[in-house]
């Protein structure tokens, strides 16, 4: 039996994802804050950890920060209620799995579970097709190994070049290995891909302003 650890500030959202849940078998435990979220990693041992970004006092990536440095095992998914956080980069680097926006559906944080926490089961002989190539990335995400996630990701994008996931995953692995430029190109073509995809495109607008803040100014 898996045992999951919901992390958010909203009662109504921690009793929704409790429900949606432990009627597949999950034990589940809840924290208010990340103070308490820490607080119960030390007492007890959980297999994932569906952490909100915005929480009172201490926010989800610094609990992000403290539960990977002590427990590097441990898989997180971020929850947010703006799409793509905006320093999901970062949330990368640290060594989140995954991304799930609000509000959503009972199937889709139940999907998004089960993927997590089948990855460990899935060998590399098995990844024959874009979705298990995908996965292995993202688990080579948790373990913070990025090149390996990025060969997966280019795998991926082999498999299927029409899709848009697997080049803004590819985006975020370059940006966390510095390849900037790189970065927006892989953001660009998933957008261009399907104008709908919300990920590419916040992380496009949010490196294209990184890196025109960061030019000197000539005038």
């Amino acid at each position: 039996m898996s045992r999951i650890l919901i992390v958010d500030d909203e009662k109504n959202l921690r009793m929704t994802m409790r429900m949606c849940l432990e009627p597949f078998g999950y034990e589940i435990s809840t924290a208010d804050d990340g103070k308490d979220a820490l607080r119960q990693l030390e007492e007890q041992e959980f297999d994932l950890i569906l952490l909100d970004i915005r929480l009172p006092g201490m926010d989800g990536l610094e609990v992000l920060r403290r539960a990977v440095k002590h427990h590097p095992d441990i898989r997180i998914i971020m929850v947010s209620a703006h799409g793509t956080v905006e320093n999901a980069v970062e949330a990368m680097k640290l060594g989140a799995v995954d991304f799930i926006q609000k509000p959503f559906t009972p199937q889709e944080i139940r999907t998004i579970v089960k993927q997590v926490l089948d990855r460990e089961g899935l060998e590399e002989t098995q990844a024959l097709d874009y979705d298990s190539h995908i996965q292995l990335a993202k688990r080579y995400v948790s373990r913070r190994q990025f090149k390996t996630a990025m060969e997966h990701a280019k795998k991926a994008i082999a498999s299927d070049p029409s899709r848009p996931q697997a080049f803004n995953l590819l985006g975020g692995l370059q940006e966390i290995l510095g390849e900037r430029l790189n970065a927006i190109k892989n953001y660009r073509v998933a957008v261009d891909l399907d104008p709908t995809y919300k990920p590419a495109q916040q992380n496009l607008d949010r490196a294209i302003t990184v890196r025109k803040v960061s030019q000197p100014n000539l005038g």
